[in-house]
């Protein structure tokens, strides 16, 4: 049974994929954050901005889902810490411990300007939404380097949005359900061929921006389709005009949107 790494293993995909790979692989958890390990799991607390940190966590695993950083449109400097130094800490890490195979959740926002009426695979030029999605360009960036450069594996997966169903009308379209999810970090982890590559993480939906032909041919074969839920959003208003234009949303329009993963404020209620 492979040992496999998660970072941000606290977040909400890292949740899900957990849940869905359990038995299947010895899971290594990782986070800032203390949480609960389920029976099969093991959990070290670790900062991946800190270099001794990364090794740490790294050491001894087969491969490396690198989850771990901020995860929305934000300032720059949380974001630089997280995503662009723990990033690179990540892949050094893995590099310095001779870990070969390392899976990277870069983000359907590294290319969130292109309009919602074309569709575009894997081969098209990136065009960030935001200091978020400029980050993630720059760990797909970082992926191509080792993959060339040190021989490692490196597996891109521009991921939409991982929930049980859908949260509103754009996300129809790139819906990601967390057996999909677990399906394609599988064929990550396991596939015996891969050396480059950039997939992308939906679900099979009908309305979907991406020709995911890339991950059909490493044998993907998603079992959702957000459809089913359309019905659910007939009515939704439509928001900024620009944000509507593009598949980024409202990434491509704001400077900051709530962090998931922060410390609610002492006396605040929920």
């Amino acid at each position: 049974m492979k040992t496999v790494l998660i970072t941000g293993a606290a977040g909400d995909v890292a949740s899900h994929l957990r849940r869905e790979l359990a038995g299947k692989y010895k899971l290594r958890l990782s986070d800032k954050r203390k949480i609960e390990k389920q029976k099969g799991e093991q959990f070290i607390q670790a900062d991946i901005s800190k270099m001794a940190d990364a090794l740490k966590i790294t050491k001894g695993v087969d491969a490396i889902v690198h989850l771990g950083g901020y995860s929305v449109e934000g300032p720059w400097e949380p974001i630089h810490k997280a995503n662009i130094v723990g990033c690179y800490n990540i892949f050094e890490a893995a590099r310095k411990n001779k870990v070969k195979r390392v899976l990277f959740a870069t983000s359907n926002h590294a290319v969130g300007f292109y309009r919602r009426d074309q569709k575009i695979d894997h081969r098209v030029y990136i065009k960030p939404d935001g200091r978020y999605g400029v980050s993630k360009v720059f760990g797909e960036a970082l992926g191509s380097l080792y993959s060339d450069k040190y021989g490692m594996e490196v597996y891109l997966m521009r991921i939409g949005n991982v929930n049980p169903k859908p949260l509103d009308r754009r996300r129809l379209s790139l819906w990601f359900s967390p057996r999909d999810l677990a399906q394609l970090v599988s064929i990550g982890i396991d596939h015996p061929d891969i050396k480059f590559e950039i997939v992308y993480g939906i679900s099979g939906n009908q309305r979907a921006w991406y020709d995911n032909s890339n991950a059909a041919r490493l044998g993907y074969k998603p079992q959702d389709d957000s459809e089913v839920y359309a019905k659910d959003f007939e009515n939704e208003k439509p928001g900024h005009p620009v944000a509507e234009q593009h598949q980024g949303g409202i990434f491509c329009v704001v400077e900051e949107v709530p962090n998931p993963a922060a410390a609610p404020v002492k006396g605040k209620k929920k």
